[in-house]
């Protein structure tokens, strides 16, 4: 999750530093012969690499259960790569020319021939097949059924305090299966997952700002309190509105007409309708038409503590809102998950995928890179490319902790947004000045100091760092040939000589002290359940609202899909469809006062009152071209435009 009021996806698969995601692997092609013999072959990255000598606490009990997913490579997967790559590139033969997800099927998928015999291999090893997808066939049984199957031993491996289970060396799997096999996930179990059924919690507990507020970025100066940077500043915005982020970013006359949006979170908001209605009519948005929004849901829901499910409640909210104050007549899915972990999501986006749901696909959420591992991301990539070859494109929220050294201790990036199949977010400030003009971004990057307790000074002005855009240069994801000749050598090749991918990609809207206004049902301290408004960001307002802008450049080029948008994002790049975002638009510092309810709900616990510096993340830097905050910049008046035919 992306949101500053949201839980983190928890990673079914956690590692420390991986190595390098190329080659056969990052293609989706099964590695080559396994080393100690020419019967199987290596599934690479499926021991994690905390599973070392060091760590190794001895065998798993042959008895302890396993359940695990056998992921498909499909008829073709180098096919499917190279045919992904080539209808999203503006200058190949083949841009625009898409497949229906049957024809993608019939042409990339897995063969009834193949599904049998990866069947057939997994029971004859004593494993019980519990389901079988487009995509995978999962099994479960005991230790012993798992280590005859993938040719290799379980044992259990200290990570931080924990013990987990883990290979003791990479899976493999028959070579007679003529690469069928992708990958396996779930032979490690870290994190524990719990399997029992549960139902969703309530609303969560109520969050509301406290006044005074701009209407517009600047509207109210806050005149009694101290100066920063040598002049009063603002109060920060009650909470943009999609009227001020449509002129903002260029919408024009378009309105998303007839283009379909889909959305990834996990779990569902049991109010979602009811607050998206009272949300849209309360700020001049279109009304919601029947059918308009619609949910695609599982069964049953999993891991709801864990997750802290309610929490993913504010998470839809948001990116339904945003959707629709941006492109209000877009049609929004809603495709939730069942739990918060890899497995449930990929689920989501294969929803999407082997159903065409929607042409763009809005997620906010991720996590650290180093929670990655490369059978995971080779799961996630396949998806990806099976969604480009049918137009579909994948926006993915870059992070809200910078370069992650204060969340983690180590300079990373985000993950799925550094897959190179995907449009990575990132976040800016936004000012919105009188009649909706759009004056200037920053960075998003956040210094906060409070007001001093006899209220003449800020305490340790400009403070200490809270949050700002994810980006950087990823340590497993080799350059995409869209970024080359545009991202600067010194951030490509931060990770190595021959160059990483560097995220994110584009950029809008994330800081929550120049924020989106929300309204969303939650519990009050009574103990009732209301409609309430609250100003929120983070690049889980980004994402949505470039998928949103993404709607009105399909729209505007007669509805034919965008597709996987990189290509096409990049070789626009320098042009005049872009803002040029910097940390210092102005050419002083900038900040806004904000002030807060202690007790997130009103003024009986006291009022916290702070400057919140603007342009100040972490280590990354918005400087003039592309960079590490913004990307190529955010959209103007030309961009949607550009999109013309």
């Amino acid at each position: 999750m992306r949101s500053n009021r949201a839980t983190l996806r928890a990673g079914a698969s956690m590692a420390a530093t991986l190595p390098m995601i190329a080659g056969a692997l990052a293609l989706g092609i099964p590695a080559a012969h396994a080393a100690d013999g020419p019967a199987r072959d290596t599934l690479s990255g499926t021991r994690p690499a905390w599973a070392t000598a060091k760590a190794d606490k001895g065998a798993t009990a042959d008895s302890a259960q396993v359940s695990a997913r056998v992921y498909l490579a499909g008829r073709d997967a180098a096919g499917l790569a190279q045919y992904a790559k080539s209808v999203s590139d503006p200058h190949s033969a083949a841009f625009g020319k898409y497949l229906s997800a049957e024809q993608a099927q019939a042409r990339f998928g897995a063969t009834e021939a193949q599904v049998a015999a990866v069947r057939s291999w997994l029971t004859a090893a004593g494993l019980k097949v519990t389901g079988t997808s487009r995509h995978y066939v999962s099994v479960s049984g005991d230790v012993a059924a798992a280590e005859k199957a993938f040719g290799t031993q379980l044992h259990n491996f200290a990570k931080g305090a924990k013990t987990y289970r883990a290979p003791a060396k990479s899976a493999t799997a028959p070579a007679s299966l003529d690469g069928a096999v992708l990958t396996v996930t779930g032979l490690d179990n870290a994190p524990h997952k719990a399997a029992s059924k549960e139902q969703l919690p309530p609303p969560d507990a109520v969050f509301k700002n406290a006044g005074p507020f701009s209407s517009y970025y600047g509207s109210k100066t806050a005149s009694s309190l101290p100066s920063a940077y040598g002049k009063k500043i603002p109060y920060a915005v009650q909470g943009y509105t999609g009227k001020q982020l449509r002129s903002a970013y260029g919408a024009g006359k378009f309105t998303g007409k007839g283009v379909r949006v889909a959305i990834t979170d996990a779990y569902a908001s049991p109010t979602i309708a009811f607050d998206a209605a009272t949300y849209a009519k309360a700020h001049g948005d279109a009304s919601w038409k029947t059918g308009q929004l619609r949910q695609v849901l599982p069964a049953n829901y999993t891991k709801t503590e864990e997750c802290g499910a309610a929490g993913w409640y504010g998470e839809e909210t948001l990116d339904v809102e945003a959707v629709h104050a941006v492109a209000p007549a877009a049609n929004v899915t809603y495709v939730g998950a069942a739990s918060c972990y890899d497995d449930d999501l990929l689920d989501s986006l294969s929803k999407v995928v082997d159903n065409h749901l929607a042409d763009i696909v809005s997620n906010s959420w991720g996590d650290i890179e180093a929670n990655q591992t490369p059978d995971l991301a080779a799961a996630y990539d396949q998806v990806f490319q099976f969604g480009a070859v049918e137009g579909i494109g994948f926006y993915f929220s870059s992070g809200d902790n910078g370069d992650e050294v204060a969340n983690t201790g180590t300079k990373q990036v985000d993950t799925p947004a550094n897959s190179a199949w995907v449009t990575a977010v990132g976040g800016t400030s936004l000012a919105v000045g009188k009649n909706d003009k759009y004056l200037w971004e920053t960075g998003w990057g956040t210094e906060k100091a409070s007001l001093s307790a006899d209220g003449k000074s800020w305490t340790g002005f400009p403070g200490a760092f809270t949050s700002g855009a994810g980006g950087g240069t990823s340590k497993t994801v080799a350059q995409p040939y869209y970024q080359k000749g545009v991202v600067p050598k010194a951030l490509a090749t931060a990770n190595g000589a021959a160059g990483n991918r560097v995220v994110p990609d584009i950029a809008a809207i994330a800081d929550p002290n120049t924020g989106f206004r929300v309204g969303q049902t939650q519990t009050f301290p009574d103990g009732s359940q209301q409609y309430s408004e609250y100003r929120i960001g983070g690049t889980s307002l980004a994402a949505p609202v470039i998928a949103a802008v993404q709607a009105l450049a399909q729209e505007a080029r007669g509805g034919k899909a965008i597709g996987f948008a990189n290509p096409s994002i990049y070789s626009k790049f320098g042009s005049r469809v872009y803002h040029d975002v910097t940390d210092n638009p102005t050419g002083s510092g900038l900040a806004v006062v904000r002030v807060d309810f202690a007790n997130s709900v009103d003024a009986t616990g006291g009022l916290l009152t702070s400057v919140r510096s603007l342009g100040k993340d972490s280590s990354l830097s918005a400087v003039k071209g592309y960079d590490d905050v913004t990307g190529v910049g955010t959209p103007t008046k030309g961009y949607v435009e550009s999109y013309k035919k």
